[in-house]
């Protein structure tokens, strides 16, 4: 993949650069998964490609169709001084290696009384629209937030996607780095070499007066799209993408809801029991005096992702949701 400088690029090449750079600065980083290897493609979407070539398979290493191994022999690499980076090529498959995430990666910081830390980055894909239906799709987020000791990140942009991973990888506790296959080849502003975009930290990406609309991932770009077709009916629309889904950012969410007064919160998961309720309590139980509705959640129906594209089609959380949402909270 060519990397040569350029004012915009896909999502897919800013995690090629934000790797490659990582594995430049420090000889601890190491890449292991599935087919990350040139000689299996570098990636069954070619995140990966080049890599192996560059730094050699000791340093980008393919490895069998097993994620508990994956992710246990990450684990291990970073208890003696690695950093790696663990591939586990769809998110539904992070299910096989649960053991090893949850009881293992987020906990040994805590049983060693933090004089053991894991920084290891699991870097995997997801995202439903591409009829791969209920095993290859599901946005599985909520699973690792509610988890002490894991970080859970989830990129909406090129930019976002390089400075994210590159924190991801250089922080000492273990982080969910999360890839949305739907948005890999769209294209947006090329990010600067070598800057870190601090974990735990929100953006709002547009201002807006009438309401507040809480996202991240895909569901930036269409909530951008709905705040624009609004301006022209004079609806301002504020919106804070999360960038980083544990540590939430509290306080960068609850100043936006109190200028605004109403809040809409959207994500691609399910609706029941997400990422949503949490924060949409914390806005109830910080600002409920100053709310004029009470707070929106868009989410998925209650079903894995449907293979039926049609059925797939109406599953999907888009623009006419969260319009919909928007406009029930400013009633």
């Amino acid at each position: 993949m060519s990397q040569q400088k350029a004012e915009s690029m896909h999502i897919l090449q800013a995690v090629n650069l934000a790797l490659d750079d990582a594995l430049g600065m420090d000889p601890n980083v190491i890449l292991l998964g599935e087919d990350v290897g040139d000689n299996e493609g570098g990636n069954v979407c070619g995140v990966t490609r080049g890599l192996s070539s560059k730094y050699g398979d000791s340093r980008v290493r393919s490895t069998p169709i097993a994620e508990q191994a994956i992710v246990g022999a990450a684990i291990g690499a970073s208890l003696v001084g690695m950093r790696p980076v663990a591939e586990v090529m769809l998110m539904n498959f992070t299910a096989v290696a649960m053991d090893m995430i949850v009881n293992h990666a987020a906990k040994l910081r805590f049983m060693s009384g933090g004089q053991t830390h894991v920084p290891i980055t699991i870097r995997t894909m997801t995202g439903a629209g591409f009829g791969t239906g209920g095993q290859h799709a599901d946005y599985l987020e909520a699973w690792f937030a509610h988890t002490a000791g894991i970080k859970v990140v989830a990129p909406s942009s090129p930019a976002d996607a390089y400075g994210l991973l590159l924190s991801c990888i250089f922080d000492d506790d273990p982080c969910i780095f999360i890839e949305n296959l739907p948005t890999y080849w769209t294209p947006g502003k090329a990010p600067e070499r070598g800057v870190r975009i601090p974990l735990g930290k929100a953006n709002v990406v547009r201002q807006g007066e009438h309401v507040s609309v809480i996202c991240y991932g895909r569901q930036v770009a269409d909530a951008i799209a709905v705040a624009e077709k609004l301006a022209k009916e004079d609806v301002s629309v504020e919106i804070v993408d999360l960038r980083t889904i544990s540590p939430l950012d509290t306080e960068t969410v609850l100043a936006s809801v109190a200028k605004t007064g109403r809040a809409v919160v959207v994500h691609e998961a399910v609706k029941n029991f997400g990422v949503g309720a949490e924060v949409s309590s914390r806005i109830h139980e910080a600002l409920f005096n100053q709310l004029k509705a009470p707070v929106q959640r868009v989410g998925a129906p209650n079903s894995p992702v449907p293979f039926s594209k049609p059925l797939e089609m109406a599953y999907l959380v888009g623009q006419s949701q969260i319009e919909s949402a928007i406009r029930d909270a400013l009633r």
